[in-house]
Parts: C-alpha cells; structure tokens; sequence
C-alpha cells in the first residue's frame, strides 16, 4: 500500500464493497489516500470501521495498542488471579478478540441502518474502550464502591461453595448454586450431613461469612475421593459440575467432535487441518466449514480478476512492479 497502483486498486474495491476496516497506527490510512473520509469520496454510503488502541480524538491516539498493556490499563489484570498472587492476565487475548467483536456488532448496526437511511457510518473502536467495557459488573461494582473489588480467583464473591476444587485423581469444578443444593451435597455428595446442619452454614450468606472454616472441611472430604466418583454424585444430585480437561483434551473430547464443532478439512501443505466451525446454529444446524483457512495472499488473483476485471498480464504487471 505504499505504491500508488496499490492504492488505487484498494480504492477500486472499497467502490464495490460495503465495508472497510483498518487498524493501521492512527493517522496511517489518511496518508496512504485511503482514510474514511477519501474512501467515502468514492462509496459514500460506506461502513468504514477503525480500530485502535486508544480513543482517536484524545491525547493517546497514536499511541500502539497491544492486548497485553490494555489488559493492565483497564484494570483486568487487577480482577483477574489469586487474592495473594500478582495481577495476572488472561489465559487468551481477551481484549483483542472483544474488540473484534464489538467491531461486528456496530459494523452490522452500521449496516442495518443503511438499509433504511441509506447513510454510510465512520465506526470508531478503541482496545481501551472495549478493556474497560468486559470488566462488566466488577466494573460497575469498583465504581460504586470507589475502590477495587477483592479479587477471588477461582471462586465466586458470594456463593459458596464454588470453583475448583481438587478430588484424589485431579481438579473439577463444583458450583453449589443455592441452599437445597449445598444440603444435597453435603448428605449425597461427601457425607457430611453435619455440615448441612451446622447453623454456620444453613445459608449462603452465612457460608460466604464462613468461607474459610467450610472450605477447609469441603477441601478434606473431595481430597479423599476419586473425581468420576464425585462427579456421577454430583451429577445424581443436581449439581452443576464439571472436569478440569486440558485445552487438547476439549478440543479432541466427543463433547467437541460430535456436534460438528471441531472438524477436519484438507490443506495444500498440511495435508489435513483441524478447524473450529462457528459455535452457532441456525435453525437447527451448525454452519458448514467449507475448507481450510487459505494461504497468505492465496485469494489475490481470484478476488482482483472476479471483481475488478484484471486479467493475467495485468496481474503479472503488478506483481512484477511488487504491487502484489
């Protein structure tokens, strides 16, 4: 895109296109010719999206944006970990992939309004933004507060028990949602009915008071017994549970292959690949992956000649001239 013919070429495609959408550092696009305001010049009622790090009419707008040092800027970090451990980020690019996804939802805004108005939309997105967004209700909570929200790793604020507990054979989750539930656990589960009886526990607001003293004899009775065995009580009992698997372990599981989630489709250099197909369904059925992700550049001569009419000696002029 630094070559004039690049640009034009871009230029000729947004004239055909209903979105565009850029993260190139702020101000980058303008310069290349290829900003909102000079694609708009050739398809006026275009969604333009433009994604960066920080808000673009405040003082950090060129400023790089990378998950990792939002993930600290919009205080994820500070929610996320152990009570007595460092802050810590999250396992995937969390704020990279929202902003991804608040990008499409006001990209499919931007284009449902169109079909009414007519009018195109600058769609301005920035990784700061969506961070603080995610914290969701711990947000809403630090705020009201005017402080930070403890950090509870595993477990949640205030129901108890919940979280991860480890049973003989390895870790699985168990979250006692309710007062009949923590009783049927207790008597069915780990045989103790005591527990169900002591008055320190009848309710959850007197487990959460009590988190400690209950969670020391929880962690006793489950460390003693295998996990199928307490997961099939658990299970018998109306307790929401689950195994602790590894990321290959789910991937592969029949939980994941059965439903059509992950599959397997041919690759020109792999051979074979394993692919997620959409997590949705649509009247019933899950939408079809119809081959592997293409090769980088893989697609150019296909998409220029299908929607620009350029023809093989053109296309080798191009790429002779490192346009391509």
């Amino acid at each position: 895109l630094q070559k004039p013919e690049a640009v034009q070429i871009a230029l000729d495609l947004a004239r055909q296109c209903d979105v565009v959408i850029q993260n190139f550092k702020f101000g980058g696009v303008e310069k290349m010719g290829l900003g909102y305001e000079q694609i708009k010049a050739v398809r006026p009622d275009i969604i333009y999206c433009s994604i960066s790090g920080y808000d673009r009419s405040g003082p950090e707008a060129a400023r790089p944006g990378y998950d990792l040092v939002v993930q600290g800027e919009a205080g994820l970090m500070a929610i996320n970990g152990e009570a007595d451990q460092p802050p810590l980020k999250f396992g995937v690019a969390a704020v990279d992939m929202f902003t991804g996804m608040y990008s499409a939802q006001a990209i499919l805004a931007a284009l449902f309004e169109r079909q009414k108005t007519g009018r195109g939309r600058h769609v301005e997105m920035a990784l700061f933004d969506c961070g603080l967004m995610i914290t969701a209700y711990y947000g809403l909570e630090a705020m009201l507060m005017q402080k930070d929200p403890p950090r509870y790793g595993n477990a949640h604020p205030s129901i108890v028990p919940y979280g991860v507990f480890n049973a003989e054979d390895g870790p699985l989750v168990i979250t006692v949602g309710n007062n009949a539930q923590f009783e049927r656990f207790c008597r069915e589960v780990i045989d103790r009915p005591d527990l169900a009886d002591d008055e320190r526990f009848k309710t959850n607001l007197g487990r959460g008071a009590n988190r400690q003293a209950l969670i020391a004899e929880i962690v006793r009775e489950l460390g003693c017994r295998s996990r199928q065995l307490l997961l099939q009580r658990l299970k018998a009992a109306g307790i929401p549970c689950g195994e602790v698997l590894g990321l290959y372990e789910a991937l592969t599981s029949e939980r994941a292959m059965r439903g059509g989630l992950v599959t397997e489709q041919p690759h020109p250099v792999a051979g074979s690949v394993h692919v997620m197909a959409p997590p949705y369904r649509l009247d019933g059925e899950r939408m079809p992956v119809r081959r592997a992700p293409p090769e980088l550049g893989e697609g150019t001569r296909e998409v220029l000649s299908s929607l620009l009419g350029l023809g093989d000696e053109r296309l080798a002029e191009l790429k002779a001239l490192g346009v391509l």
